[in-house]
């Protein structure tokens, strides 16, 4: 596995790759990696030729009070792994080669970026969308491989590709649990031994939304409130219990085939988001 922490070291890697005309599959991360991640690797190495990783904690992305600063390092650890893997390059770069002075050019996703998770983290997908965007621009992958459990930022990437005409194709991958369910997600190192035995309810909440739709409730709106007073009485702080369409995330009609329950919610210092997909029949 090569490193590279310049875009000109990565450029001229990529260029070799091209004029053999492999293909190549880009997964981007923050690092801290674990088996959600790795599962992501495995992936892209079945879909392309060669595997680029990029391990880069994007400052963009955390608001004010985040823990950006906190945010666990362990580039070591993670390029073990990778390699491990089998990933081909692992693009390591600092801070000033993503931003470089004077930066100011945002990309944004207006109304998907406002929704949900939005609502709390109102900078949050202007910062994701801008890093994506220039990453594609860095390695232009011919496929480029994300985690479903970040759902609302899956939607948003394909619709920042589409939009802006970007020539990659988006992969999803199903979300990797514990299990007891809990999806795997570097934040859940802060959560205390009990928070712990708590956090699963999350995904088990999901799941019982999801089978009382697919029993015909239909009601939306009353289910959104149910669920996420149950989270309440459970510990968590919900930011939100949502039935959306899966196509756009726009509220989910009683007509609507395709959906996904997405839920955020607090439990002790960490912030959990998951979702499940419903598919309705008939």
């Amino acid at each position: 596995m090569q490193l590279v922490k310049t875009i000109d070291s990565l450029r001229a890697e990529l260029n070799r790759w091209r004029s053999k005309q492999e293909s190549i599959a880009l997964v981007p991360t923050m690092g801290n990696l674990h088996r959600g991640h790795l599962r992501l690797i495995d992936e892209a190495k079945a879909l392309a030729d060669k595997v680029v990783a990029t391990l880069f904690v994007n400052p963009t992305q955390f608001g004010e009070g985040e823990d950006f600063a906190s945010y666990p390092r362990t580039s070591a650890a993670d390029a073990q792994k990778l390699k491990q893997h089998k990933t081909d390059l692992l693009f390591v770069p600092e801070i000033k080669e993503i931003y470089p002075r004077n930066h100011c050019t945002v990309v944004e996703v207006q109304d998907l970026s406002k929704e949900l998770c939005g609502q709390v983290r109102p900078q949050h997908f202007a910062g994701v969308a801008t890093v994506v965007c220039k990453l594609f621009n860095m390695v232009q992958p011919d496929l480029a491989v994300f985690g479903k459990k970040d759902f609302q930022q899956l939607v948003l990437i394909r619709r920042m590709v589409d939009d802006l005409n970007i020539p990659v194709t988006i992969r999803g991958i199903a979300t990797v649990r514990e299990k007891d369910g809990l999806a795997l997600s570097s934040r859940n190192a802060y959560l205390t031994r009990k928070e712990r035995q708590v956090a699963p309810i999350l995904y088990r909440t999901l799941c019982d939304a999801k089978q009382t739709i697919d029993q015909g409730d239909r009601d939306y709106l009353r289910l959104e409130k149910q669920y996420q007073e149950s989270l309440t009485m459970a510990g968590f702080v919900p930011d939100y219990f949502c039935v959306r369409r899966v196509s756009d995330l726009r509220p989910a009609a009683p007509d609507d085939k395709a959906l996904v329950i997405l839920t955020a919610a607090r439990l002790g210092k960490p912030r959990l988001i998951d979702n499940l997909q419903v598919t309705l029949r008939g």
